[in-house]
């Protein structure tokens, strides 16, 4: 039997009644993108309040790298909640904290002595990550990317690149932060073609430091390894090596913002270690709790140990229940060995892209690192204009259709595939073939508007 299931129209009847009381209710800043109400879900499908089931291929915004509901998540967590949920672990600290940070100090790929400190989410961990820094190199700066995204709050937003709308009438931003081109080789800031670019954009700093901010003032560089919202670009593998010189050179800390690349999701517990360089400071959440909310940051213990005691802090920073889930959402992506399943559901997706790419000059780009992919679709492959209207109901062909999808890129012309980890090859296939279908209905409505303009 396949996982789709639709028994009403999408959304269906229910769903259109809490779409209204979610609208009198709620203000509209939170965005919706599928007019969907969730009544459970399990591995890698929902079910919706109507009765509808659909495949996942969102999960949660990439938090569900172990899947809905996942048996040693969930069972950690009910045993949990038979002893204590909260007591403040700056208070009464409690063992799973200790675990959990000894467990993440062990995977982080960075040598020597690690420390992890928790905090509730991906912002909240990048606004530490920034704190330390500052704390540790008595430095005011930070350099980030174009197409970056590393979160809402003022710091976060204002590292965060996309104006509309994540910035929109909420100025002015937070001082000392500057920019710099992320090495997108499908859209080259210089023009320039990858290898005999010799890897201008990430060289471009040492200009930086003449021309904008002195290296000298320059507390950190944080990157995502792969562009998450900014549209899942891979760079080539010699970008961070160059950016690891250069921070070397000037005593510059290198920021790994993991919060959606890590845990499993590109082949390898974190993004990172694709490029064979170590960060001083790595930032995780999402998938880290398994569908519950925490993040970390994790780095060199002389770095972490710069801010005094009681410089770091949050009331619910490390959930007792969190910390149980991660620890478990950990062991399942060790034990299910879904780091090779991550590798091994790029690869197919690639596969099927590759062929849509061949037959609809609405594909204009395939790429991905592991389970992270996505599609880039573009009006005209030689100008390689977004295609963002038709991105649009491309992923409401799919949820009509009965797989949850959502977009990315700073143009919304971007498809990426955040498909729960335990996916079933079966499973994959349907959600696949669906994306597939939605393709082939677009381009034949994109090629039918153009002949008659």
């Amino acid at each position: 039997m396949k996982t789709i299931q639709l028994r009403t129209e999408v959304p269906g009847p229910k769903s259109k009644a809490l779409v209204a009381r979610r609208e009198a209710a709620i203000p509209r800043g939170p965005q919706l993108v599928t007019p969907i109400f969730t009544a459970k879900a399990e591995g890698a499908w929902i079910e919706d309040v109507d009765g509808n089931r659909y495949l996942d291929f969102a999960g949660g915004i990439g938090c569900l790298n172990v899947g809905h509901r996942a048996p040693r998540v969930e069972k950690a967590v009910r045993e949990q909640l038979e002893k204590f949920l909260h007591t403040c672990f700056g208070v009464t600290p409690y063992e799973s904290y200790i675990a959990l940070a000894e467990k993440l100090n062990s995977l982080a790929p960075m040598s020597g002595t690690k420390k992890t400190f928790f905090v509730n989410t991906g912002a909240e961990a990048v606004e530490n990550a920034v704190k330390i820094a500052r704390a540790h190199t008595k430095r005011p700066a930070v350099i980030c990317f174009e197409d970056a995204f590393h979160g809402r709050t003022l710091l976060t937003m204002t590292l965060t690149s996309k104006t509309n709308p994540y910035k929109v009438g909420f100025g002015p931003f937070a001082p000392e932060i500057y920019r710099i081109p992320y090495a997108n080789c499908y859209h080259c800031s210089y023009g320039l073609t990858y290898p005999s670019c010799k890897m201008t954009c990430a060289h471009h700093l040492e200009d930086t430091f003449k021309r904008v901010v002195a290296a000298d003032q320059v507390a950190a560089i944080i990157a995502e390894p792969v562009l998450g919202e900014g549209g899942f670009v891979v760079p080539p593998k010699e970008f961070f090596p160059v950016i690891r010189e250069i921070c070397d050179k000037h005593g510059i800390l290198f920021i790994a913002d993991e919060v959606q690349s890590g845990i499993g999701r590109t082949g390898k517990m974190f993004a990172i270690e694709h490029y064979g360089v170590e960060p001083d400071l790595l930032i995780t959440a999402k998938s880290l709790g398994g569908g519950l909310p925490i993040a970390a940051v994790t780095g060199r213990a002389e770095i972490m140990d710069s801010p005094i005691p009681g410089g770091l802090g949050s009331t619910f920073a490390g959930n007792p229940a969190s910390c149980v889930a991660a620890l478990a959402a950990l062991e399942t992506i060790e034990k299910d060995g879904l780091l090779a399943r991550s590798t091994a559901i790029g690869k197919r997706f690639e596969e099927r892209a590759r062929a849509w790419q061949q037959k609809w000059p609405l594909v204009g780009n395939v790429r991905g690192l592991g389970g992270m992919c996505a599609i880039e679709l573009v009006s005209n492959r030689e100008t390689r204009e977004p295609a963002g209207p038709q991105t649009k109901e491309l992923s409401r062909y799919a949820y009509e259709h009965g797989l949850i999808t959502i977009t990315a890129g700073t143009y919304g012309n971007v498809v990426r595939i955040l498909v729960p980890l335990v996916v079933t090859d079966e499973q994959l296939e349907e959600g696949l073939d669906v994306l597939e279908a939605g393709l082939a209905v677009v381009s034949e409505q994109k090629q039918f508007a153009l002949s008659h303009a």
